[in-house]
């Protein structure tokens, strides 16, 4: 990403656009306080004028540095898409080997175009997901990415049953477009759509803002892609965005769904439909109104697996061939089985490849007598599986996976009310790490969280006392409201993320609202508090902190803003946690300005210096983690209630069990592997006694 807005150069130009604030800030309070003691010639008042003048040059000087050169947009744009092709490939291909069971045999998947009575788009019959090599049927049977460019106008929707391989094949439909793809054409980047904020967002909104957050890019190069159409949104899981009946079943209304395909129906590429691939499970699909669908859309139905590409899938990933010989004869002898229609599924296959990988004998299958013994005898095998085949650089056991996954099923039944009996699709499925603290109890995680944070601001007190053996009375007592004022601040549930506010005009205009709602409320409270306590000296002092306090906690407010809901799961607390810190530190810094200007600024400098830096750990970190922090804090908190049930480094866990492929990513959040898993954890809290 270097010279196109990566992380990295992103971060460095926010250290630089707060550093010149910070000097500006200081250049304008070190005039104010000259002019304000008065005694200046007029020469010496031009020239502290002209270091403010001087200093804000400077900053805009730097801020122009930043801006690219001027050149063609649609050649930019095609620059850009070339970047973000890449980026999309190497992340989704990671995805997509994880899917296959961390291998690179593909399940030869074959899909019927569904008939549609409202205007359905122009495509071929059917299709199969690879063209080529074993299974791959009749040559006139197209694969995903020939059958994709043969459909006009070039929208798809992919339905199927839980397991059948949507996500799969969507998958290695982006793949292929990016492998083909000429310079004109769209990048195809996949979007969970469980977070699409249907109530506020456009379908452009949601490519910029998975754009922005999940690859890390400049608002002005996102929208200029989307601008040139060169994004092409695949959308995963309709079926996801609306929770199901009491039954399980879904629900016909699913007012976000409908909101989604509403929104698809109207976008539009200059005078045609705007290209799309949305995948969708077939009973969710098929429950909503006959009126509600995607309109000049090509609608395909994944088959089962045929029983030749079961085979074929088993015999390419079986290391240990007289293993699997029993049970890959069987498939072959008696197509039309029960075994055979239990292993329909690529679910089910990936299951057991993973299961057999190393050892067992997959013989065992041929006794089982229907699809339901066969998930649970895979399932309770599939832990032990995963665990030993999987990278463990931290010793984890599969008594204590198993456990772990359980316990965090019970925070997809936030109401307590679920039978461990009732249908998968009852549950919910995001595990959020911000939002999971009431699955230690909400009345100890609170009482904890408020005992501990009242230890941390009393800390600050031992140092605090020593610094203001010379600080005025008043200065102690302003310094006690702030932090009890900490301490009885209720935390919040929204987590807090460091941004840059010169990017757009929006957040240049909270900027400036910020600093200047600071900068009053800072002057109102500083001279009635300077007059009441003393009306000849308190006024100075009360301005003084006015001009520095208000605009200091404005310029915080204008550098946060809430993390979007595409960022990366562990990447939110991080990010609440540096929030906190810089609130923290700025707190400090700004008093010891305002001290400075007070009562004398070689000595405010020296406090400054003293309060936000020298002391950080006591200060700026209470400050910040009692007040900007909450989120970050309380699910720290969380993981101390949570140590007999939860690993400690839950997220580094989490992340461990998506590279074992137990879970997945989507945006902030972690999902299981898949429902069934999910569902057949909750149903058993200890791990098997013999698997």
């Amino acid at each position: 990403m270097v010279g196109l807005g990566g992380r990295r150069r992103r971060r460095n130009w926010q250290l630089t656009d707060t550093l010149c604030a910070v000097v500006v800030l200081a250049c304008a309070v070190y005039a104010v306080w000259q002019i304000s003691h008065g005694g200046l010639e007029p020469s010496d008042t031009a020239g502290v004028l002209g270091l403010l003048l001087a200093a804000a040059g400077l900053a805009a000087a730097i801020r122009a540095l930043r801006k690219p050169v001027e050149g063609n947009d649609a050649e930019r744009a095609r620059v850009l898409a070339a970047t973000l092709a890449g980026l999309v490939e190497e992340g989704e291909g990671a995805v997509w080997r994880q899917l296959l069971g961390d291998d690179i045999r593909r399940i030869n998947l074959t899909y019927l175009l569904h008939p549609a009575a409202v205007r359905p788009a122009l495509a071929p019959p059917a299709g199969r997901l690879a063209a080529g090599g074993p299974g791959s049927g009749p040559a006139t049977v197209p694969d995903i990415v020939t059958y994709y460019r043969a459909t006009r106008p070039a929208r798809l929707v992919v339905t199927g049953a839980p397991g059948a391989g949507k996500t799969v094949l969507a998958l290695e439909l982006l793949l292929a477009l990016i492998d083909g793809r000429a310079e004109d054409d769209p990048v195809p980047v996949r979007i969970p759509l469980s977070r699409w904020d249907t109530e506020r967002q456009s379908l452009p909104d949601l490519l910029r803002q998975r754009l922005v957050e999940a690859y890390d890019w400049p608002a002005d190069l996102v929208a200029l892609l989307v601008r040139h159409h060169l994004v092409l949104p695949v959308l995963d899981g309709l079926d996801e965005m609306d929770p199901p009946r009491a039954d399980g079943s879904p629900d016909p209304a699913a007012p976000r769904a409908t909101a989604v395909i509403h929104a698809l129906n109207i976008h539009q590429q200059g005078r045609d439909a705007g290209p799309l691939i949305l995948t969708c499970r077939t009973r969710h699909y098929d429950a909503l109104a006959p009126e509600i669908t995607v309109l000049d859309a090509a609608r395909i139905a994944v088959d089962p697996v045929a029983t030749d590409d079961a085979w074929t899938y088993l015999a390419d990933r079986a290391l240990d061939t007289a293993r699997w010989e029993p049970l890959l004869d069987h498939l072959a002898a008696q197509p039309g089985g029960v075994l055979v229609a239990g292993l329909s599924t690529p679910w089910r296959l990936c299951l057991t490849a993973t299961v057999y990988h190393d050892d067992g004998n997959p013989a065992e299958l041929l006794a089982l007598p229907d699809a339901n013994t066969l998930d649970r005898h895979l399932l309770a095998r599939f832990i032990p599986a995963a665990t030993r085949t999987a990278p463990n650089p931290r010793g984890y056991t599969a008594e204590d996976v198993h456990r772990w996954l359980h316990h965090l099923t019970t925070h997809l039944d936030p109401t307590g009310t679920l039978h461990p009996t009732a249908p998968a699709g009852a549950e919910a499925t995001d595990l959020v790490l911000h939002e999971l603290w009431p699955l230690a109890g909400r009345t100890r995680v609170r009482a904890t969280d408020a005992l501990l944070t009242t230890l941390l601001v009393l800390t600050t007190f031992v140092p605090a006392w020593v610094i203001a053996s010379q600080v005025p009375v008043w200065i102690m007592v302003l310094l006690m409201a702030a932090l009890s004022g900490a301490v009885a601040t209720k935390s919040g549930t929204t987590p807090r993320r460091l941004h840059n506010p010169f990017t757009t005009v929006e957040r240049r205009s909270n900027l400036v609202s910020g600093l200047g709602t600071g900068l009053g409320f800072g002057l109102m409270g500083g001279i009635v508090f300077g007059l009441e306590y003393e009306p000849t000296t308190g006024l100075g002092a009360g301005i003084a902190f006015g001009l520095t306090i208000g605009p200091a906690m404005g310029l915080m407010a204008g550098f946060m803003r809430q993390p979007g809901a595409l960022l990366e799961a562990r990447d939110v607390i991080r990010d609440d946690s540096l929030a906190g810190l810089m609130i923290g530190l700025a707190t400090g810094i700004a008093f010891g300005l305002a001290f400075g200007l007070a009562f004398g600024l070689a000595t405010g400098i020296a406090f400054g210096l003293t309060f936000g830096l020298a002391i950080p750990l006591t200060i700026a970190l209470a400050t910040g983690l009692a007040v900007g922090a909450p989120v970050s804090r309380r699910y720290a908190v969380f993981l101390l209630c949570s140590r007999h049930h939860l690993p400690f480094r839950l997220g580094l866990f989490l992340d461990w069990a998506v590279t074992a492929g137990l879970m997945r990513y989507s945006g902030p959040a972690y999902q299981y592997r898949h429902r069934e898993l999910q569902h057949w954890l909750r149903q058993h809290p200890h791990p098997p006694t013999s698997p």
